[in-house]
C-alpha cells in the first residue's frame, strides 16, 4: 500500500485516468448544479474514486463534488481535490482540464498532482522533492523579466474582456481553462506566470499551489497574502503564481490589471 502523499497522489491519478478513459471529451452530457456550474458523470465518478482512495483515518477531505461537513477543520492533514477542474472545457473537448489533487498539512500545501489525459500531461510535486512532468524533472521559468514571456490568463475572464487592458503588454497573455492546469504549467516551466483576480475555491487551486511551492515559486492572493488552506470558508479572493525573481514584474502587471478589473466590477 502506498504510504507517502506523493505515492498516494500517483496511485490516485493513475486510477482516475482509467475511469476517465470511459469518457470522450467533447461528447459528454452535462447537467447544471444549483450554482449554475456544469457537472458530468465523469466529475462524480472521479470524485467517488478519489474519496475512496485518498483520505485515511484522521485525514480531512474537501472536494467540489462532496458536501462539506466541516469535519476537516479538526484535521491537521487534509486532501483538497477537484475531480475535474475545467468541466466546461471537458464538455467542449478543449484540452485544458485536469484532475487536481492537493495535500495540506497544518494549512500549508505540501504535495500536489494534476492529470490532463487529453493533453497527455501528469505534473506532480511536493515539498523538498521538486516537480516532475510526465516523470521527468521540471523547473520553473528562468526568464529574467516578464518581457517576452507568457502569462496564462483565464479563458472565461478573457471572453468577458477582463484582460483587455493588457493587450499592449510586452508579454503574451494566453487564455486557458482550468486554473489548476495553469498553475501546474507554471510550476513545470511551461509558462512564466499566472493569476486571477476572480474568487476561486480551495479545491480549484490547492494542488497547483503545492506544485508552485514545490518548484520554489511564490503563490499568494492578489493582496500579497499567502493562503492558509483548510479554512471554514474555502473561497479565495484570487490567486497569483510565478517564479520568485519575477515578483516585481508580475506585481506591476497585476496593478495595471486590477485597475481595469475594479472598473469592470463597478
Amino acid at each position: 500500500m502506498s504510504t507517502t502523499p506523493i505515492e498516494r497522489i500517483y496511485e490516485a491519478l493513475a486510477a482516475a485516468e482509467k475511469v476517465l478513459s470511459a469518457f470522450t471529451p467533447g461528447e459528454v452530457e452535462a447537467e447544471k448544479k444549483a450554482s449554475g456550474d456544469p457537472v458530468t458523470a465523469a466529475d462524480n465518478a472521479v470524485n467517488d474514486l478519489l474519496h475512496e482512495l485518498l483520505p485515511r483515518d484522521g485525514e480531512g477531505w474537501l472536494s467540489e463534488e462532496t458536501t462539506d461537513d466541516l469535519v476537516r477543520l479538526d484535521a491537521e492533514r487534509v486532501w483538497v481535490v477537484d475531480p475535474l477542474d475545467g468541466t466546461k472545457e471537458f464538455v467542449l473537448g478543449i484540452p485544458e482540464w485536469c484532475v487536481s489533487i492537493g495535500y495540506i498539512e497544518n494549512g500549508v500545501p505540501i504535495a500536489g498532482g494534476i492529470l490532463n489525459p487529453q493533453s497527455g500531461e501528469k505534473i506532480v510535486g511536493g515539498r523538498d522533492i521538486g516537480v516532475t512532468r510526465n516523470g521527468e524533472p521540471a523547473a520553473m521559468s528562468t526568464r529574467e523579466a516578464l518581457t517576452g514571456g507568457v502569462v496564462l490568463g483565464s479563458r472565461s475572464e478573457s471572453k468577458r474582456g477582463e484582460w483587455d487592458i493588457l493587450e499592449d503588454a510586452d508579454f503574451e497573455v494566453r487564455p486557458m481553462g482550468s486554473v489548476a492546469y495553469k498553475l501546474a504549467l507554471v510550476a513545470a516551466g511551461r509558462a512564466d506566470a499566472t493569476w486571477t483576480l476572480v474568487p476561486k475555491n480551495e479545491w480549484d487551486v490547492a494542488a497547483g499551489a503545492a506544485l508552485i511551492l514545490a518548484a520554489g515559486g511564490q503563490v499568494y492572493e492578489p493582496n500579497g497574502t499567502p493562503r492558509q488552506f483548510n479554512q471554514r470558508d474555502p473561497l479565495l479572493s484570487g490567486l497569483v503564481a510565478h517564479p520568485s525573481h519575477l515578483e516585481k514584474d508580475v506585481k506591476a502587471a497585476i496593478k495595471r490589471h486590477a485597475v481595469a478589473y475594479r472598473k469592470d466590477q463597478d
